[in-house]
């Protein structure tokens, strides 16, 4: 069969045919008298197999190889391949979700452009000055999509940049609480944390529904979080949570100035109350957490409070006894 034939047979052009004959990939068995290269069955077998290895991604020299080396062992390429493939997918789909971050800032014209490109690089750097300052300028300068601002927050370590992103997080409108509720999602509990610390920092109204979903996080720090912004907002779902932190001693200050907050109205107030006093009558709980509870009652108004802090006073616990003496002094203090 002769080279046209061929290549019309095979989709495979002549000028391809030659340059696989010039590598010694796919030579034609024979001439014709009139020279023209002539093509066997097993050459055109040949050519199908050079096709199938190549629609793989091998290179023409890992084809020849492949076909001409009996040593040669298919697993190891195979497995070549599929860490190539993965990491060309991996940069693709960075510089898809690059492409859509840009798209997503409405660019009018190159200027916009660059000067998206610039912050989302900064956003990325090794330097936390240049992130932080990258987060700052996002609000005024090139506004960056919510979704890379929530993509950095949710991954930042460092305290200082990660303040500066929620606070352009708090400036971005709307979609940024969505976003960030995502990150409740992580199987990683510092990321939710961060998805959490984020979403208290988002103006009243926007980020309750998710706060509420992650006082069921099975992570103590993550529910102190929650507890502590919802508590602080008013919301009484709180309240089991700032208890529970105020036992185990975990920023128990916030948890009592946000109970504080919540004892503003009379009925929570001594909803308060009757909790912390059963907390401070279960046999397991220990010293230290009967003191810590006893203290908090301080911030606690309303007779209920008041009622309990006498019985404490009298309780066989002699520090718990005198811290309510005394929290009962500065009650009736003028």
């Amino acid at each position: 069969m002769l080279i046209g034939e061929v290549a019309r047979r095979s989709g495979v052009s002549a000028r391809m045919l030659r340059h696989y004959e010039s590598l010694g990939l796919v030579r034609p068995s024979a001439r014709t008298g009139s020279g023209y290269r002539e093509y066997s069955v097993e050459d055109i077998r040949r050519i199908f197999h050079v096709e199938s290895l190549r629609s793989l991604g091998l290179s023409l020299r890992e084809i020849g190889r492949a076909l001409d080396e009996p040593a040669f062992r298919p697993s190891a390429l195979v497995g070549d391949l599929i860490r190539q493939t993965r990491e060309r997918i991996a940069a693709e789909t960075e510089l898809l979700t690059r492409l859509r971050r840009i798209d997503a800032a409405d660019p009018s014209g190159w200027e916009d452009v660059l000067q998206a490109v610039a912050l989302l690089q900064a956003l990325g750097s090794k330097s936390a000055d240049a992130r932080q300052r990258a987060a700052l300028s996002s609000v005024n300068e090139a506004p960056v999509p919510v979704e890379a601002l929530v993509e950095a927050a949710l991954s930042e370590t460092d305290p200082h940049v990660a303040g500066a992103l929620r606070w352009a997080l708090a400036q971005a409108g709307e979609g940024a609480s969505a976003l960030l509720a995502e990150g409740l999602g992580s199987p990683e509990a510092a990321v939710r944390e961060r998805a959490v610390q984020a979403l208290a920092e988002l103006p009243d109204g926007e980020a309750g529904a998710q706060l509420r979903h992650a006082l069921m996080d099975p992570d103590i720090a993550v529910r102190a979080r929650a507890a502590v912004a919802l508590g602080t907002r008013g919301v009484a779902d709180a309240i089991p949570t700032l208890i529970d932190m105020v036992v185990v001693g975990r920023n128990d200050t916030d948890a009592a100035d946000a109970l504080n907050v919540l004892a503003s109205d009379t009925a929570t107030a001594d909803r308060i109350a009757t909790i912390l006093v059963d907390r401070l009558a279960l046999d397991a709980t220990g010293a230290p957490a009967r003191g810590r509870l006893t203290q908090a009652l301080a911030a606690v108004p309303g007779a209920a409070a008041s009622h309990a802090l006498v019985r404490l006073s009298h309780d066989e616990d002699r520090a718990v006894a005198l811290t309510a003496a005394y929290l009962l002094r500065l009650r009736d203090a003028p």
